[in-house]
C-alpha cells in the first residue's frame, strides 16, 4: 500500500486527529521526501546522502534535484531557493514522486517556494530558527505562517536546527558561520532516524571528503549524530522501516544519467578497442559529463575542454578522423553552435556522437529545467540533406545502454549520432545494477587494416553491406585520401556533377534508413485496444508508473490504455506503423509542444488522424497522476 501524505504524522499540530504508534517503528511501501533550502544549504548533498544510503539498503530510488538557474541569488530569496526531491520504495519506482509526502524546509523561502506542491496532511519540518522577519520579508510572507494558522492543513514539525547545531559544536573552534554550514547534516541526521537509515555510509563519506580538514570532519559528523539523537530524544517523533525492493541479484551503485552517458562511452571505447575522446565546452545541465571522464586518464580518456561549442565539436570530428570514438556533449544552445559542423560530420561519414542534454529554451530559457524540446532540431537542424541518427534514453541508468548503443550504431555504420537526453535524467538518479564489461558485445569498427587491406580497390566513399565507407586513417600508407566538406565522387574527388549529388544525397539518406535493421522492434505495454500511450525520453517513468497502477487495479480486464515508448527516434523501429495501427486512439505525452507528433503524422499518414497530443512546457517533469487523468477521457 501507497504511504499517503495523512499517514505521516511528525508534530503536535491539532489537525491530525489521531497520536502515532511509537512502540515500534511503522512499515510503509513508500515515501516522497523533499529536501529544499538556500542554495548554499548543501540541499543537493543532503539529498543525495540520504539517496546513496537508501540505495544500499535496497530501497527502489529516484530522484529529481530542482536547482535555481541564478549562480548565486540573493540569499533567503525564493530564486534562490535549492531543492531535491526523493522517492524511496519497497517496489519499483520509476519517478521521484508527484509532490511530497514530507517537506524539510531550511528556510522561509523554500518553504513558499515548495507550499503549492503538498497536499493537505504533508508533513513539514522546518528549521524555525530561520523564521526571522527578515527572512519572512524575502520569502514574500506578510505574517510568520508558524503562528498565523495558514499551515494548520499540514502536519508541522519546527526544529531549531540552527541553534540545535551550534549547540552540538560549541566545543570546536569554528565561528558561527562555520557552524551553520553544518545544519543540513542535522537534518540529514534527523531524517535517518525517521526512516531507520545508517549512518555509517555518510560518515565514512565526510571522512574521505573532509580528509585534510579534520575539524571540519569532525563538526558534520556531530551535526549528523545531534540530529539522529533529537530523532531518539523527542517522544512525539515516529519512525517508519521501508523493506528492499524485490531486484535482480548482482552489485549496484546509484547513479545519475550523466554520470551512466560517461560509463557508457567509457565501455564502448573499451568493447571498440579504442581511445575515447571528448571535445566539450561547459554548459548546463552536460558539464558533469565532462567531469566525470576526465577523471578516466587511467583508461586512456581524453577530454578536452575547449573555448567555445563550435571548437568542441571541431576536436571531436578531428579525433574521429584520427581513428578515436569521438564524443561531444552540450545542450540546446550549444547545439545551434554545432549545427554547421555536424553537416560536415555528416558529408565525411565519420562516426560521431553528439549527446544534448535538453534543457527549457528558447536562447537562455530556463537553464536548470527540463525539457524535450530539441528533438526536431536533432532531425532537421542543419542546412542542406544532412541526415543523421537520432536515439534517446528512457532513465538515469538507461543512459548507460543508450550511450553504448549510439557508440555501436555511429561505429557501424559511419555516421554522427545524436543522443537526446534531458535534465531530469542527466540530474536524478536511480540503482544500477553494474555490468560485466565481458559480458558486453565487442563493436564493430570500419577501421582498414593496413597489413590486409587491399589498396588497390580502396575507393573513398564504397560501400558495404551497411551502406557505410570505410575508415582510412590520414597517413595510413597506400591509403591516402582527401576528406572534405565538398561533395565528392565516390573515389573522394571533389564534384559539382549534379547527378552526382543526388545520388550521393540519397546514398546518405538510405544508410540511415538501414539502421533500423538493428533496431529492436517497439514494445507494447498493456492490453487495451482502445488507447496507446506513446512517449520517448524521461516520459517513460511517469507514464510507466501510471500504467502499472491502472494494471494493477484492472488485472483481467482490458484496461484503460497501453504504452509504447521509443528510444529510437530516427529511424524510427520497423514495426511502429503496425504497432501503432492495432489502436484507435494515439495519444503522444511529450515534455514540448508537439514535436514526436509532427513527426509520427508525417512519417504515417495512415494513421495520422488518429494522434492526438498531451504536451507540458512548464520546465517541470510530467506527474503520475496526470497521465491517469489522460485514461479517463
Amino acid at each position: 500500500m501507497n504511504m499517503n501524505s495523512s499517514n505521516i504524522t511528525l508534530g503536535d499540530n491539532k489537525a491530525n486527529s489521531s497520536e502515532p504508534n511509537l512502540s515500534k517503528p511503522k512499515q510503509i511501501d513508500r515515501v516522497v521526501i523533499r529536501f529544499a533550502g538556500d542554495s548554499g544549504d548543501g540541499m543537493q548533498l543532503t539529498g543525495s546522502q540520504f539517496t546513496g544510503t537508501s540505495a544500499t539498503l535496497g530501497n527502489s530510488i529516484a530522484t529529481f534535484p530542482d536547482f535555481p538557474a541564478e549562480i548565486r541569488a540573493p540569499q533567503g530569496t525564493i530564486p534562490g531557493v535549492s531543492g531535491f526531491q526523493v522517492q524511496l520504495g519497497s517496489s519499483k519506482v520509476y519517478t521521484a514522486g508527484d509532490e511530497p509526502d514530507v517537506l524539510v524546509a531550511m528556510n522561509p523561502a523554500a518553504l513558499s517556494a515548495n507550499l503549492a506542491f503538498l497536499n493537505p496532511g504533508a508533513t513539514i519540518i522546518v528549521n524555525s530558527d530561520a523564521f526571522s522577519k527578515t527572512n519572512l520579508t524575502k520569502a514574500n510572507f506578510q505574517s510568520n505562517p508558524l503562528e498565523d494558522g495558514s499551515l494548520n492543513a499540514f502536519v508541522v514539525r519546527k526544529v531549531q536546527i540552527t541553534k540545535l547545531t551550534r549547540l552540538a559544536l560549541e566545543e570546536l573552534e569554528l565561528d558561527n558561520k562555520s557552524k551553520d554550514r553544518c545544519k543540513n547534516f542535522f537534518a540529514l541526521g534527523l531524517m535517518y532516524w525517521i526512516y531507520n537509515r545508517s549512518l555509517d555510509q555518510t560518515l565514512e563519506w565526510i571522512e574521505e571528503k573532509f580528509a585534510k580538514k579534520k575539524i571540519l570532519a569532525d563538526a558534520n559528523k556531530k551535526a549528523l549524530q545531534a540530529g539522529y539523537n533529537y530523532g531518539i530524544t523527542i517522544e512525539a517523533l515516529p519512525s517508519y522501516v521501508i523493506n528492499p525492493a524485490p531486484i535482480q541479484a548482482g552489485k549496484y551503485r546509484s547513479i545519475t544519467g550523466n554520470e551512466a552517458l560517461a560509463f557508457g562511452f567509457l565501455a564502448a571505447s573499451q568493447r571498440a578497442g579504442l581511445t575515447l575522446f571528448l571535445g566539450s565546452y561547459p554548459i548546463t545541465p552536460a558539464s558533469d559529463i565532462l567531469h566525470e571522464l576526465s577523471k578516466h586518464k587511467d583508461f586512456g580518456v581524453i577530454t578536452f575542454q575547449a573555448e567555445d561549442e563550435i571548437a568542441a565539436v571541431c576536436s571531436a570530428i578531428g579525433a574521429s578522423f584520427g581513428g578515436n570514438l569521438a564524443i561531444t556533449s552540450t545542450s540546446g544552445p550549444g547545439i545551434s553552435l554545432k549545427s554547421e559542423a555536424l553537416g560536415l560530420a555528416v558529408k565525411t561519414e565519420l562516426p560521431l556522437v553528439i549527446i544534448n542534454i535538453q534543457r527549457a529554451g528558447p536562447s537562455t530559457g530556463m537553464p536548470t529545467k527540463t525539457e524535450q524540446s530539441d528533438l526536431l532540431q536533432a532531425i532537421y537542424g542543419r542546412h542542406g540533406e544532412a541526415p543523421l541518427c537520432v536515439v534517446a534514453p528512457s532513465s538515469p541508468s538507461d543512459c548507460y545502454q543508450l550511450a553504448f548503443e549510439a557508440s555501436k550504431i555511429a561505429l557501424k555504420f559511419m555516421t554522427p549520432v545524436i543522443l537526446l537526453s534531458d535534465g531530469y535524467l542527466a540530474n536524478g538518479s536511480e540503482p544500477w545494477l553494474i555490468p560485466n564489461l565481458a559480458d558486453l558485445p565487442v563493436l564493430e569498427t570500419k577501421l582498414i587494416d593496413p597489413q590486409t587491406g587491399n589498396s588497390e580497390d580502396f575507393s573513398l566513399y564504397a560501400r558495404d553491406q551497411d551502406l557505410a565507407r570505410k575508415w582510412a586513417l590520414p597517413g595510413m600508407p597506400s591509403f591516402e585520401h582527401r576528406l572534405t566538406g565538398l561533395e565528392t565522387e565516390e573515389d573522394g574527388t571533389i564534384s559539382y556533377r549534379p547527378e552526382n549529388h543526388e545520388e550521393m544525397t540519397a546514398l546518405r539518406a538510405k544508410k540511415i534508413a538501414e539502421i533500423a535493421k538493428i533496431i529492436p522492434p517497439v514494445e507494447v505495454f498493456g492490453k487495451s485496444e482502445e488507447l496507446v500511450l506513446v512517449s520517448w525520453g524521461g516520459t517513460f517513468g511517469s507514464v510507466r508508473a501510471a500504467l502499472e497502477e491502472l494494471t494493477s487495479s484492472q488485472e483481467g480486464e482490458n484496461q484503460a490504455a497501453a504504452h509504447v515508448h521509443l528510444k529510437y527516434l530516427n529511424p524510427f523501429p520497423k514495426n511502429l506503423q503496425e504497432v501503432l495501427s492495432g489502436f484507435k486512439k494515439i495519444l503522444v505525452v511529450e515534455i514540448n509542444s508537439g514535436q514526436l507528433s509532427v513527426l509520427l503524422r508525417n512519417q504515417f499518414p495512415e494513421i495520422a488522424p488518429r494522434i492526438q497530443t498531451y504536451n507540458k512546457v512548464q520546465g517541470q517533469p510530467l506527474k503520475v497522476r496526470e497521465i491517469l487523468e489522460l485514461t479517463k477521457h
